[in-house]
């Protein structure tokens, strides 16, 4: 399949950590890569290296018929001028991800791998985390890649390699991504967010929905829109999952236990008190992970240890610190309305922090539900009136403040940017506190993305908790 390649230009658009891991495997392949980026200090990194390199707006009107193939970031739109020329001139554009499928097929580094896909709106971080928990506690080499931060091409190159990928993809990864037919995939849930990219939910479930492809499909039947998808689903198998009694075929709660009728008759995977994080909506990425695992036939004892020992990662619902009967909790990783109603019906009484970019998503929905859980919402970042205009029409007894820095819609591109940040988010937190009273939950649960404010969403929580640690007893209500 990638013989074609051999001795051929192929070209990078985009040089960040997908485009980086693509360099050596086209090498060995025998590709020449030809890199391409918006940024000038990318280019400069990349021909540094002793890459061949090519501004993206030089590349619009130039002759593409050199390159046998482009391989995009998942960032890049489909609608961008690169790719539309490329696409116009009749060259291939895959993903990182398409072409990570084929170097494994071709058994350029090995032997071909089982891959385990999980994507959704929210929880796919977590679930990946913990289906690789559970393949370590069944002995089985494996690693976590993917959008999780390692790229697949680079878990490929590992020597030794392992025999079961655990791959996190994003609907960006999925879209370019059509060849992909993994041994068991999941759809978590399906909610609004990254409709700017898309154009629409229903080609955003259209992405999401290439994880149902391969042997097994899983999709979450707790989600309206993921539990549809069953009907669209091409595995030869499909089950699903519920935080509730399961039906034959599907996977589920009875009486604080997980039980697996899908794989089986019927066997006990854990307790939903071992799960990490608790709620809801751990148990249903727990039972995700249980259903790709037992997909490939990892026996129920595994399943029962690898979930006790994953522990959830920073910024998902993670604890900061208890003050004056006041728990402060970060979870910035909810970065759309979906994440952000999981985090909040989880706690009774919350001083929601929220704000960022929604990225077209809608919250009227969010605070309907959220609403009655509410004591008060402190408002950050660039959407943060629309938040605002929400809260004021759907639960208008709730009081809001909006802390500003007077041109938060600029602070991305101001060098300074760190200080403005935190100094906003101090001053939210203080906020906050003084809203709270003991058995009260101060919540980071943005609803939106970091990247208005903030480097990215690690950034964020981390100001968050920098924040919390700086509080004093004296700052806790002191609102009116």
């Amino acid at each position: 399949m990638l013989e074609f390649l051999r001795g051929r230009d192929v070209l990078v658009a985009g040089w960040g950590v997908s485009g980086r891991s693509l360099v050596e495997p086209l090498r060995d392949i025998g590709a020449h890569p030809v890199v391409t980026d918006g940024g000038a200090a990318a280019l400069a990194e990349a021909a540094g290296l002793g890459l061949e390199v090519a501004t993206s707006v030089e590349l619009e009107s130039a002759d593409l018929s050199r390159f046998a193939l482009v391989i995009t970031s998942p960032g890049w739109r489909p609608d961008s001028p690169v790719l539309v020329s490329a696409v116009t001139e009749g060259i291939p554009v895959w993903g990182d991800v398409e072409f990570a499928w084929w170097v494994d097929q071709a058994r350029i580094y090995g032997p071909v791998r089982k891959w385990l896909v999980i994507t959704g709106t929210n929880g796919k971080t977590t679930t990946t985390q913990m289906t690789h928990s559970i393949l370590r506690a069944a002995g089985i080499p494996s690693v976590a890649c993917g959008n999780i931060g390692l790229p697949i091409l680079d878990a490929l190159r590992r020597n030794p390699g392992p025999q079961v990928l655990a791959v996190e993809l994003s609907s960006f990864q999925l879209h370019w991504a059509p060849s992909v037919r993994p041994e068991a995939g999941v759809v978590l849930n399906v909610a609004e967010d990254h409709l700017d990219w898309h154009g629409g939910l229903d080609a955003y479930a259209a992405a999401k929905s290439r994880a149902l492809v391969g042997r097994v499909g899983v999709v979450g039947l707790d989600d309206p829109v993921a539990a549809s998808l069953a009907r669209r689903s091409k595995a030869k198998r499909t089950v699903g999952f519920r935080v509730g009694v399961p039906a034959d075929g599907e996977l589920g709660v009875v009486d604080g236990k997980l039980l697996d009728r899908a794989f089986t008759k019927a066997a006990i995977l854990a307790e939903v008190g071992d799960i990490s994080p608790p709620g809801p909506a751990g148990v249903a990425d727990a039972l995700a992970a249980s259903a790709l695992t037992r997909a490939i036939d990892v026996a129920p004892q595994f399943v029962k240890e690898g979930l006790q020992e994953h522990k959830v990662g920073p910024h998902r619902s993670a604890f900061v610190r208890e003050l004056g009967g006041v728990e402060f909790i970060d979870d910035s990783k909810a970065t759309n309305p979906h994440a952000a109603r999981s985090s909040i019906l989880a706690h009774q009484n919350v001083i929601w922090i929220a704000g960022g970019l929604l990225k077209g998503a809608g919250v009227e929905d969010l605070i309907e539900e959220v609403a009655e859980h509410l004591v008060a919402a402190v408002l950050i970042g660039a959407d943060a009136p629309v938040i605002a205009d929400a809260l004021a029409r759907h639960a208008p007894e709730v009081p809001v403040v909006e802390v500003r820095t007077g041109d938060d819609a600029g602070m991305a591109d101001d060098p300074h940017r760190s200080n403005q940040a935190d100094a906003v988010m101090k001053r939210a937190v203080r906020t906050a506190a003084g809203f709270a009273r003991s058995g009260d939950t101060v919540l980071l649960a943005p609803a939106a993305a970091s990247l208005d404010m903030f480097a990215d969403y690690t950034h964020r929580g981390r100001s968050f908790a920098g924040a919390v640690h700086a509080l004093e007893d004296g700052d806790l209500g002191r609102q009116p």
